[in-house]
């Protein structure tokens, strides 16, 4: 099998130690010659979470450095190099980074357990400050799903108001009268209001009301225009017509 890396985008990938582990200036400085070599040339072992997710093992000041090089250029800083532990790699990956991790690590190499309680100190106040951010991030994560319900609740208030407006207008407008039923069912100061405007006769108004109180409602146009004497076709028309235009 031979080893190679693999390109990733440095958003995928999640650390596994806090930053505040590094100095900022070292991580600056790192960043700064990544952005120049355009990569890193200690490739960072990371662990695959999810199909596009991974997960640090080796390599967080690696991995710090090139977040902080894709915030000052994500053009260059987009992608960091690294090698990802596989189902047929992980045996001789996983040996290396415990041989050559423990070689370079000081503490592990000059410190005992037993010497003076420096290393569990160490253990501990890390083991502390994981508790921490593991707090912290259940916190955010809780609010963020509080805030996405309250979103959502109001997206559907939204969405209801928007489908009841319509209808509710709807009701609220004034429905449009038909000529014929406003011959038949109007009274003669609401019929002289609405057929003086468009210049019908007084005379031919009045014999409208009193022709259909004494015999009975209008079956068509035509029957008013034949039972109203001077109730033209044209005046007729006209009449008419202004229902249609809207006119009050």
């Amino acid at each position: 099998m031979k080893l190679s890396t693999s390109l990733v985008a440095v958003k995928k990938i999640t650390p596994s130690k806090p930053r505040s582990n590094f100095a900022d200036d070292d991580i600056e400085q790192a960043a700064q010659l990544i952005l120049e070599s355009e990569g890193v040339i200690n490739p960072i072992v990371v662990r695959r979470t999810s199909l596009q997710s991974f997960e640090v093992v080796d390599g967080d000041f690696e991995y710090y450095a090139a977040a902080r090089a894709r915030e000052i250029d994500i053009r260059k800083g987009e992608m960091i190099g690294v090698f990802i532990i596989e189902s047929e790699n992980e045996e001789t990956l996983t040996k290396q980074v415990k041989f050559f991790r423990k070689s370079k690590d000081p503490i592990a190499n000059n410190v005992s357990v037993s010497s003076d309680g420096i290393e569990p100190r160490f253990i501990k106040i890390e083991s502390r400050m994981k508790d921490q951010e593991s707090r912290s991030e259940k916190r955010t994560n809780g609010l963020e799903e509080k805030l996405n319900g309250q979103i959502e609740n109001i997206y559907n208030q939204l969405k209801e108001l928007e489908n009841r407006l319509p209808k509710e207008l709807e009701n609220r407008l004034p429905k449009p009268i038909e000529p014929l039923e406003a011959l038949n069912t109007w009274n003669l100061t609401k019929l002289t209001h609405k057929l003086s405007r468009i210049n019908v006769k007084s005379q031919i108004i009045e014999k409208i009301f009193s022709e259909r109180e004494a015999n009975g409602k209008y079956l068509s146009f035509s029957d008013a225009v034949n039972r109203i004497k001077g109730l033209g076709d044209k005046t007729m028309l006209k009449i008419i017509d202004s229902f249609a235009e809207g006119t009050v």
